[in-house]
């Protein structure tokens, strides 16, 4: 059997300022996109969190409530290590997420105040291979709510009744980046900031105890990511996008 050809990567554009990354669960941006979160907060950039719902359903053994508290204190302390210091969370049910208007219109509204130039999201396709490693979802939901989010919110007609108190319409987003997708054509060199996308990792402990027998190695399993993106990067370790452009019309 022939295996698939893996083509070349080409590098995301790095001449923005501000972003913002919207995803469905703690966690989620560590699982990869925080080695690149941290790159860039490194070079100056200004990057914000907003997480949908707050993972409380992700631990089997810790009611709701209580692992609601663990798991927004854990994505503070891992988004600190990248450099991030503002998260926000909507507070939407985990588990439960639905595409649609209202989901639509929470994440607008964010995007509308923080003003971005990059909208960062994580894999929202039906699989995390292309074949059969099927993806969470939550994680659809939320990432085809962003991109039409990021439309709604340059269009004042749209969810007009938050454009009060100095709130505007942005219609700047350039592009969206979906980390981690399997048509993902783009990539970024993280090899100098890999250690610190594991330490944010790590930094989700109690979500982390609770996978499989409890043997679950980060670095392991993002080097297992990393690597085969950074060889087709030409680098040493890598992130994957798939982009999705804004700024063509």
């Amino acid at each position: 059997m022939t295996e698939p050809t893996m083509l070349p990567l080409e590098p995301v554009t790095e001449d923005w300022q501000r972003a913002l990354a919207v995803v469905a669960h703690p966690d989620d941006l560590e699982f990869g996109a925080a080695a690149a979160i941290a790159r860039w907060t490194g070079q100056g950039k200004r990057i914000a969190y907003c997480l949908v719902t707050s993972g409380e359903a992700g631990i089997d053994g810790i009611p709701p409530e209580r692992a609601r508290q663990i798991r927004e204190q854990e994505q503070r302390d891992s988004a600190a290590l990248v450099g991030v210091d503002t998260v926000e969370f909507l507070g939407l049910p985990d588990g439960v997420l639905e595409y649609g208007v209202p989901l639509r219109r929470a994440i607008a509204e964010v995007v509308r105040r923080h003003r971005p130039e990059i909208v960062i999201t994580t894999n929202f396709r039906e699989t995390w291979d292309g074949a059969y490693a099927l993806n969470q979802a939550d994680h659809i939901a939320t990432g085809r709510a962003v991109l039409d989010a990021v439309r709604d919110a340059g269009n004042r007609w749209v969810f007009p009744e938050q454009l009060t108190d100095g709130l505007e319409r942005w219609a700047g987003v350039r592009q969206v980046w979906a980390a981690a997708s399997p048509l993902a054509a783009h990539g970024v060199d993280v090899t100098d900031t890999f250690d610190r996308g594991v330490a944010s990792l790590r930094a989700h402990e109690a979500y982390l105890a609770g996978l499989g027998d409890g043997g679950f190695d980060a670095e392991e399993f993002l080097e297992g990511l990393a690597r085969p993106t950074g060889t087709r990067l030409g680098v040493r370790y890598g992130v994957a996008f798939e982009v999705f452009r804004f700024d063509l019309w």
